[in-house]
């Protein structure tokens, strides 16, 4: 694939300083970490080294990346590291992709307290499948899954929701038997979103009243307990948005899957089209358009592109991808050992997308990453081997690793 001729990188070299200027005090010490880390990535402010194909004699130079997640260049190793191991946890059966979203009005809470509420996003989701799983009236099974965080729309509006992959069953309560789910179908949606609402929203509630939230601004009403109560009243009655994507075919496509969702930024580079007279013209996918239609473009100034850019920046730290039930980092490989054992003692529905059967020896992703990086880009034959190292221009302290 070719390299994108415009990238986030340029938006920001060109009107970094004035987003900056204008944003003054509002603008965080983890977003200004952002900004810089993208701009300086695989320049020579970070350094790099010279680089000759073995065969060809031919020359580069190749510049150092941040290795800031939030950089959209620079996550294919990153991506390939973290998908490896996980082809080793993949279970011989159908797997289900389960969205959970939260509402607008929420949405605005999470936003000047992303730790606290995204950690709830976390929490709630977790314990609606745990419970709903285990439920004899729906699976009668202990479930294992991994959910993945995203914060954005395909206009880099706010927009915080959570990707869980989830194996199409589980083990029964006391762990003798594989329960499959029916082909096709997990859990009901309506249940899955009643109670995640409930939980969600008591949950939250226990963050207002310990006092942990961060209520300015436009907020700042909120801080009366009457108009917190008024302000939630609407949520508590609404359906929120639950929803199960068609299922994978088998444990194959879900490695296709987590390889392009895990590692994901607010908005790609290949998505850049123009960039001229302060404006920044990008495509918009519309989901809900027919085939022909769903790519539209959209222009915003350019510091409205870098604001909204920087609404999906997270805390120090904060982990958006996370393991539960028997995917759980404790003893997990005890249960997906115990797993597969059962598994290969249940015979499996000849309508199960479940027959599909991943490869023995999963591929080396994150050595063929490295590999395909050392490929000489001239003759296509020979190795780029590194000559000699070129030095950082400014101080890569400034440049924090977040990944």
């Amino acid at each position: 694939m070719d390299r994108p001729t415009l990238e986030v990188a340029d938006i920001f070299r060109r009107y970094g300083d004035t987003y900056r200027d204008a944003a003054g005090s509002s603008l965080s010490t983890a977003q200004r970490r952002v900004m810089t880390a993208i701009e300086t990535c695989r320049t020579a402010a970070l350094g790099g080294h010279v680089e000759q194909c073995d065969t060809c004699g031919h020359q580069r130079i190749a510049y150092n990346s941040c290795r800031n997640r939030h950089c959209p260049k620079g996550q294919s190793l990153a991506r390939a590291a973290w998908i490896e191991p996980r082809t080793a946890e993949v279970l011989e059966c159908a797997y289900v992709h389960v969205v959970f979203t939260i509402p607008a009005s929420i949405a605005a809470i999470a936003l000047p307290n992303k730790a606290v509420v995204y950690r709830i996003l976390f929490r709630a989701t977790a314990e609606t499948l745990r419970t709903i799983a285990a439920d004899p009236r729906h699976l009668g099974a202990q479930i294992g899954f991994f959910a993945v965080l995203h914060t954005w729309g395909q206009t880099l509006v706010h927009h915080p929701h959570l990707h869980c992959v989830v194996p199409g069953g589980g083990l029964s309560s006391d762990g003798t038997r594989w329960i499959a789910c029916r082909p096709g179908f997990l859990l009901p949606a309506r249940v899955l979103s009643r109670l995640f609402r409930r939980v969600f929203l008591q949950q939250l509630q226990a963050a207002f009243t310990v006092g942990p939230l961060t209520l300015t601004g436009s907020l700042q009403a909120l801080r009366d307990p009457d108009a917190w109560a008024r302000y939630l009243a609407p949520v508590r009655q609404t359906e929120w948005v639950i929803y199960a994507k068609r299922p994978f075919a088998g444990p194959s496509p879900v490695l296709d899957y987590v390889g392009r969702y895990t590692h994901r930024v607010a908005i790609s580079n290949d998505r850049i089209r123009e960039i001229d007279d302060d404006d920044v013209r990008f495509t918009d996918k519309d989901y809900r358009a027919s085939p022909a239609q769903s790519v539209k473009p959209i222009t915003l100034a350019a510091t409205e592109f870098i604001r909204r850019f920087l609404l999906h920046v997270l805390p120090w730290g904060f982990h958006r991808i996370r393991y539960d039930g028997f995917l759980g980092p404790r003893h997990r490989a005890e249960k997906l050992s115990r797993c597969r054992q059962r598994l290969a003692s249940t015979p499996t529905p000849a309508t199960s997308p479940a027959t599909v059967t991943a490869a023995a020896d999963p591929p080396r992703l994150a050595v063929r990453a490295r590999v395909s990086m050392r490929l000489c880009p001239a003759c296509g034959r020979g190795h780029l081997i590194v000559l000699d190292q070129l030095p950082p221009t400014a101080r890569p302290s400034l440049i924090p690793d977040t990944s």
